[in-house]
């Protein structure tokens, strides 16, 4: 079976198009599929630094090879940002691959961590917490967010760059409809031109298949050691459930992603919430308190 770009062996096809490559013509597609985004949604202006956010999992160490690539060609400067959440052993793995990694590249790398800005690990953190019920992938996610936010802010970034695929935008909408939390619908347009800080996600059209397979046939090395508290979200269930379907009917995931982003735009258009500032930390929020500062407040709080 030939590649339909050149002579060579097929080594992937995409299902939903049909379409055989070989794996330098499938690397090829991924990095213009990269740049197209970027380019659509005018992701990346001239002369600005992006602060990517590497955690050492397949995703964004594709994107770092990627876009450090498109960096020595186009006028924009990178930085890598790692967030350390102060769990044994997982965490010790993805540093020391996102460093070894960047040293290879030659991109400056900068690690922050939740005992440093929270005073508080993961772990300490999740002892806290009043509720079983909160998840441990809820109170990561919301202090990982502001600890990026930090960094990019830290090393002077105008930009965020994250290695979310469309696999990831899937299941963070369904998750979002079954817990009733439609406002956050409206924050999925990925054009962000209009935001101070710009958060990026330039993999938002590639399905998580072929960010696996572009890591492997680039010899990407990516951490091989599951986060021990994935399996308390439902993010596992719902990604099963998605992968199921679009194996019985190629490209539904295409199809849902375009349906997302019309939704989106009629629910951020029906967004009347006027942004306030925290009275904590000065970041925008839709309360007098950020969600992260009332999180960090009530488990300190349990701490005495």
């Amino acid at each position: 079976m030939k590649c339909d770009k050149c002579e060579n062996q097929a080594a992937y096809t995409r299902k939903y198009s049909g379409q055989k490559l070989c794996s330098q013509c499938f690397s090829n597609s991924i990095v213009r599929k990269t740049a197209k985004t970027i380019s659509k949604y005018n992701m990346i202006k001239h002369d600005e630094l992006v602060a990517v956010a590497v955690s050492g999992g397949k995703d964004s160490l594709a994107l770092l090879k990627i876009i450090n690539e498109m960096a020595l060609t186009h006028n924009f400067r990178i930085k890598a940002i790692t967030i350390d959440e102060g769990i044994p052993g997982y965490r010790d793995e993805a540093l020391e691959i996102v460093e070894k990694f960047c040293e290879e590249l030659n991109v400056e790398h900068k690690v922050y961590a939740y005992k440093d800005l929270f005073e508080l690990t993961l772990d300490e953190a999740l002892d806290l917490r009043e509720n079983k019920k909160t998840s441990s992938c809820s109170i990561c996610g919301t202090l990982r967010r502001r600890a990026i936010d930090f960094a990019a802010k830290d090393i002077g970034a105008n930009v965020i760059a994250t290695g979310h695929n469309l696999d990831d935008t899937l299941q963070t909408f369904v998750i979002n409809m079954l817990s009733g939390d439609t406002t956050k619908i409206g924050w999925m347009d990925p054009d962000t031109s209009a935001n101070s800080l710009r958060k990026i996600k330039p993999f938002c059209e590639i399905y998580e298949s072929e960010i696996v397979f572009y890591a492997f046939t680039n010899d990407i090395p990516f951490q091989s050691e599951p986060c021990p508290h994935m399996g308390e979200g439902i993010r596992t269930e719902i990604r099963e459930f998605l992968n199921s379907l679009e194996n019985q009917h190629s490209g539904i995931k295409n199809n849902l992603y375009q349906s997302i982003l019309k939704v989106s735009q009629i629910v951020k258009k029906s967004n009347n919430k006027e942004k306030m500032i925290c009275k904590k930390c000065g970041n925008g929020c839709t309360g007098d308190v950020c969600a992260v500062c009332n999180m960090v407040l009530k488990l300190k709080a349990n701490q005495t």
